[in-house]
């Protein structure tokens, strides 16, 4: 059971459900005046869409998921599955 705890912890992927789109970003901002929100806007606008912020955002997310993750939390998981 460890390895394939070890094995699921080590090749699992995280990602964004939806259609993200620049124009959706800006309406979530439209009453942020934070300096985060324009500098975020600013640096999405010069790379032309989402795209580049989700994949960098899903990678650097992954680490803290998988390092978060318990092996008992996955156990338990394989556990609530098989007696499904």
């Amino acid at each position: 059971m460890n390895q394939l705890i070890a094995y699921l912890r080590e090749n699992m992927i995280l990602d964004f459900q939806g259609d993200l789109t620049l124009e959706m970003v800006r309406d979530f901002l439209k009453e942020d005046n934070s300096r985060e929100a324009r500098v975020l806007l600013s640096k999405l606008v010069e790379d032309r869409g989402v795209n580049e912020m989700m994949i960098v955002l899903a990678d650097c997310l992954l680490e803290v998921v998988q390092r978060s993750l318990s092996d008992d939390r996955i156990r338990e998981q394989l556990r609530i599955y098989s007696e499904s």
